[in-house]
């Protein structure tokens, strides 16, 4: 098939994996990738529905894209993803410019559903949302040097306040033999961290297993030649245990850097909001991994605005972020989404709820600040990822910068795009490390 087309990718990382499927399923049927929609055969959106602002962000890209394929420069339109699964009944409905929509559970079939277009046929695909999770290879997007590793897909928390279970399915973990033998088929590509991901890390394999693997897992990854670090997103704080902890701390090739998301530390709000544990349990778990793992940096997310959210319970939230010294943080505004049991809830207008997250930033903000100071006179191990020409610099992470999330190292030297160098670090601004190499 000698067609082309664009691929957008909206949304998070274990979005972008299914991006990446994508890619390699439409270049194995000869479609070429082409950067720019005007002009191409095709335009394929993988969106997000997860909020209300992606998605806004979603809708406008399909908009834009309909506008340019209602001006004939471009061919068809697909539409695929979590806002697709979401609205299966009426996305065509609403909006009638896009040929074909897939959703979560049939990202396979993106050649057929291309393929129909091409011929002037529409598509509509939706396949099991709690299907296992399909085995597709990746072409890679992220780079050189690194990866994402989706362990499981789907999510059995059931939070009051998000609705992936209902868009995504129930929590289905890769077998640990998949999930290696892709991870040592990254290595052997020059991938050198892999960041392991899914909706909930810390219940790998008690779906297949029986038990939780995710320490067992980390041990296998550590063996594989090439792999130097190993980045752990999202851990759920009721999940950890001591075998985990311990492996955290004992195996060199993971990262000391952990995203465990608490959304809120009052007792009331996390147990409205369907979160298990309380508040004295998330400060106490905390306090136990900074004791059992030197130099740990933590990041969380929290949800301003959350059903049952008054300025008491504000106020603790905002004093338990002056007290844990968290070095890095999200914060969002609550955001009521249909479907969900916290939608239906009393909870504080969208302009509160914004003010109080912009709140809490403006509290994290000089906390941040102080860590990426604290770097300042010590030499980094940093992870070479691009070259800016603006300024001159190469541009890297160390361990406690996550992609697209936290900041980055800039420093000049001769260095080389997907190897490590170690930086002096001489300054920092704006969450920012800037240095020379050693």
């Amino acid at each position: 098939m000698d067609a082309t087309f664009c691929l957008i990718s909206l949304g998070c990382a274990k979005n972008l994996v299914n991006s990446e499927q994508m890619l390699y399923l439409l270049d194995e049927a000869g479609f070429t990738l082409v950067p720019e929609a005007e002009g191409a055969d095709l335009a394929i959106v993988n969106t997000c529905g997860f909020i209300d602002a992606a998605k806004s962000e979603a809708i406008d890209a399909i908009l834009e894209l309909a506008e340019l394929k209602k001006e004939g420069k471009l061919g068809g339109l697909i539409v695929t993803g979590c806002l697709s699964e979401r609205y299966r009944d009426s996305i065509l409905e609403e909006l009638p410019e896009i040929d074909a929509v897939l959703g979560v559970g049939s990202f396979k079939d993106i050649v057929g559903a291309a393929n129909a277009v091409l011929e002037g046929r529409s598509a509509s695909l939706f396949g099991d949302q709690n299907a296992p999770v399909d085995e597709i290879p990746r072409v890679i997007s992220t780079g050189p040097s690194w990866a994402y590793l989706r362990i499981a897909e789907g999510c059995n928390n059931f939070c009051a306040f998000c609705a992936i279970p209902y868009i995504r399915g129930r929590y289905r973990s890769r077998s640990l033999e998949n999930v290696l033998a892709e991870a040592k088929d990254l290595a052997a590509h020059g991938v050198k961290e892999l960041i392991v991901i899914a909706q909930d890390i810390t219940r790998y394999g008690t779906d297949i297993y029986g038990k939780r693997c995710l320490a067992q897992l980390c041990r296998e990854l550590a063996k594989i030649e090439g792999v130097e670090w190993i980045r752990l997103h999202y851990l759920y704080p009721d999940q950890f245990d001591d075998e985990l902890i311990d492996e955290i701390a004992s195996n060199d090739k993971i990262v000391k850097y952990l995203d465990i998301p608490i959304q809120h530390i009052n007792n009331g709000i996390l147990k409205r909001m369907n979160r298990r544990g309380t508040g004295d349990e998330i400060r106490a778990l905390f306090k136990t991994l900074r004791e059992r793992i030197p130099g740990l940096v933590l990041r969380t997310s929290l949800i301003a605005g959350l059903p049952g959210e008054g300025e008491a319970e504000f106020e603790e939230l905002c004093d338990f972020l002056r007290e844990a010294r968290i070095e890095r943080v999200g914060v969002f505004p609550f955001s009521p989404e249909e479907g969900t049991p916290a939608a239906k809830m009393e909870h504080a207008d969208s302009e509160e709820a914004r003010r109080r997250a912009d709140l809490l930033m403006e509290l994290q903000a000089p906390i941040m600040d102080d860590f990426c100071r604290s770097f300042v006179g010590k030499t980094l191990r940093v992870l070479v990822t691009d070259y800016d020409e603006e300024s001159r610099q190469w541009v890297g992470r160390c361990y406690a910068d996550s992609p697209d999330i936290d900041g980055e190292v800039y420093f000049e030297g001769f260095a080389k795009e997907g190897e490590f160098s170690d930086v002096l670090i001489t300054a920092a601004e704006d969450g920012v490390l800037y240095g020379e190499e050693a």
